[in-house]
């Protein structure tokens, strides 16, 4: 297994004492309880009240500034104090942030992945069970009646909608232009976008290379909201779409056009290894000696830091639960064997890319 230099010592050897170890099994058996004090007291502005009182809040000062019943801010808070999120004045019994309240409040990852915990993950995650058991996406039936979430994401409700691209976008729009430097680092006037989504990152290329025309490939409804999004916008009539079922294996990649890049952004992480070197053998098929394919993915086992591991190792369950049943947040050996079982090669892989994007350059031998 590949590990990065940061987790090799906390991924390979014991890094708590007996009590420690005890405190953090139950805080998982709570967590669920723990997750929800946390996303109310962000909710109903109970941390913000804090962050903005120095000297602490009592719990009435709280329920008055909040309008909440004393009892309800009591219970938060005293569930708060003992899971880390705030400490206590015993003398003054005044609450006041902690660290982790701090992160909570300003962290804009942390933020986006309660949102998209709470309105897409928390209610089907009562079946991871059944998704390990089956390969199947169990928990997607609360959200809609779909094979896979793509299908539906069109249909979503607007909170849960604007949750799950916020998700999306978060971790791919950080890692743009450095993604930029590094595709246009030769010259490329005909681009394919496999996955393109909403076609964020095909408007970044028309508006960084004059020159260049963007063909998207993704599922129709996809494309759909695609030509809404970027209609009107700067380049727009550079950029084209293709509805495609890229899980139907007799669907081909374009070869019209001779492409110069192929990119591929938080894509293949949406299916299984098979199906992975199914569409890479197909990429590989319409690519040229001198055609360079990009895959953009956060592989967990290249972080450079500890928590991007944990909170990507996580977020494959999410895979298994409600997307499609069968993928996860891969490491570099996964990747890199499918690749190879497509005829590719790595030319390089470029690490550390905004919040742990890695970009694998391969091409065609």
């Amino acid at each position: 297994m590949n590990l990065s230099p940061a987790l090799q010592p906390t991924y390979t050897q014991e890094q708590m004492n007996a009590r420690q170890a005890q405190r953090l099994a139950e805080f998982i058996a709570f967590g669920p309880i723990v997750f929800q004090v946390a996303r109310v007291l962000l909710k109903r502005g109970i941390l913000d009240q804090l962050r903005d009182h120095d000297e602490g809040m009592t719990v009435e000062q709280v329920a008055t500034a909040t309008q909440l019943p004393a009892y309800g801010v009591k219970v938060l808070l005293e569930a708060a104090l003992t899971a880390g999120m705030v400490l206590v004045d015993a003398d003054k019994d005044r609450y006041s942030l902690s660290k982790v309240g701090w992160f909570l409040i300003n962290d804009p990852a942390t933020r986006v992945n309660i949102d998209f915990n709470h309105d897409i993950n928390y209610r089907g995650f009562f079946y991871l069970d059944d998704a390990i058991a089956t390969g199947k996406p169990a928990g997607l039936k609360t959200l809609g009646d779909w094979q896979t979430i793509y299908e539906g994401l069109s249909s979503l409700p607007k909170q849960e909608q604007d949750s799950w691209f916020a998700f999306d976008h978060f971790y791919s729009d950080n890692s743009f232009d450095q993604a930029l430097d590094i595709v246009f680092a030769h010259p490329v006037r005909n681009l394919m976008d496999v996955g393109g989504n909403t076609g964020r990152w095909a408007l970044r290329c028309v508006k960084h290379a004059p020159d260049v025309n963007v063909t998207i490939v993704d599922l129709p409804q996809q494309i759909a909201l695609m030509q809404e999004n970027v209609a009107g916008q700067p380049g727009a009539e550079r950029i084209k779409g293709l509805g495609a079922n890229l899980l139907d294996e007799s669907t081909a990649l374009p070869h019209d056009t001779h492409y110069d890049a192929i990119w591929m952004s938080q894509f293949l992480d949406c299916f299984s290894t098979e199906e992975i070197t199914s569409i890479l053998r197909r990429a590989a098929e319409v690519m040229h000696p001198d055609t360079r394919l990009y895959i953009m993915e956060t592989l967990w086992d290249r972080q450079r830091f500890e928590p991007a591991a944990f909170c990507l190792t996580q977020i494959s369950l999410y895979f298994t639960v409600m997307a499609n049943g069968n993928s996860k947040m891969y490491g570099t050996d996964d990747l890199t064997a499918c690749i190879n079982a497509a005829g590719l090669q790595v030319e390089t892989i470029h690490d550390h890319l905004g919040q742990g994007h890695s970009i694998v350059v391969c091409h065609k031998p």
